[in-house]
């Protein structure tokens, strides 16, 4: 470590967020410092979409992750997650 870092006191936001824009951590730290984290509870964010489907496709898709023993949008997720990385 190279020097020891030393915060000042805001007095808002504003003035904490330019010090944190202008902050340069390579004059306090060497790459040598730092340790890797894992955040195993950490999830991605989702978000919500729409998608139509003709009802036999999702009375297929519910069946089978019912016989699965998976929530059927689980199963849909899996689905396109293996679609998007086969080559």
């Amino acid at each position: 470590m190279k020097k020891k870092i030393v915060l000042p006191k805001f007095k808002d936001e504003d003035e904490e967020r330019e010090f944190w824009d202008s902050f340069d951590l390579s004059e306090y730290a060497e790459p040598g410092d730092f340790e890797r984290v894992v955040f195993p509870n950490l999830k991605p964010t989702t978000q919500s979409i729409s998608l139509r489907l003709p009802e036999y496709m999702l009375a297929r898709l519910k069946e089978k992750a019912n016989s699965m023993d998976v929530p059927y949008q689980s199963l849909i997720k899996q689905y396109i997650e293996r679609g998007l990385t086969e080559k």
